[in-house]
């Protein structure tokens, strides 16, 4: 499963990464980090990169230049005020918040930036909008949701979103929807009956197509002890 997650999730804009970090090198914990896709993406912008995820083999495939370490977002492997920022892509709406807002503040430095992230198919898009009539992403409301709070510790949070796009065919978009959770806990008649109904969705489509994304993020502060 995690082979599988690490080659079909999509990656995020380097541009999502600048506005959430800044250009400035940071240490910078990537919570619930999952294979390492969005650790790479900072890693690769100068940061230091502290991947923290509490799934043995999702952190087999982080690969070098990062250190992974076992933890989640509500028990962080590291001392108080040790890092500059912490990150969580495609996660946070996992996190238990009233354990896990207390546990960030206390890993970050005054001043330090919290920003979750998130890739959502772009469903002003007619047949991207129906992908989600035929199986549901856990991720796609915030698209639509009201701005979170962060609690106590933290100033309210800003939002951006950019768009981006990943070249699909028919068989790597059922790939793609074989690592969604949805499908992962469905019947096996359900998930026979969503990978007909895709493939009759993108009948007609010219491969390779393109599958657009907007990534949005937030970015908040910690207020000083």
């Amino acid at each position: 499963m995690a082979d599988l997650y690490d080659r079909i999730r999509p990656s995020y804009p380097a541009e999502a990464a600048a506005w959430l970090l800044g250009p400035a090198p940071m240490k910078v914990v990537d919570l619930g980090a999952g294979t390492g896709i969005f650790s790479r993406v900072l890693a690769n912008a100068g940061h230091e990169v502290i991947a923290v995820e509490p799934d043995a083999a999702m952190r087999s495939r982080i690969g070098s230049g990062i250190t992974a370490l076992e933890g989640s977002a509500e028990r962080i492997p590291l001392p108080d005020a040790s890092v500059d920022a912490v990150v969580a892509a495609q996660a946070y709406h996992w996190f238990h918040h009233d354990e896990a807002h207390p546990e960030i503040a206390r890993v970050l430095r005054n001043g330090g930036v919290f920003g979750p992230i998130w890739n959502i198919r772009d469903e002003s898009v007619d047949w991207v909008a129906a992908i989600s009539k035929i199986a549901e992403s856990e991720a796609q409301r915030v698209l639509h949701s009201p701005q979170p709070g962060f609690g106590q510790h933290f100033h309210p949070a800003e939002r951006a979103t950019f768009r981006h796009s990943v070249h699909h065919t028919t068989d790597t978009l059922v790939t793609l929807t074989r690592s969604r959770s949805y499908y992962l806990t469905a019947t096996p008649e359900r998930q026979a009956e969503v990978e007909a109904e895709l493939r009759d969705l993108t009948t007609g489509l010219d491969e390779p197509f393109e599958l657009p994304y907007i990534t949005v993020a937030l970015r908040t502060r910690r207020l000083p002890r």
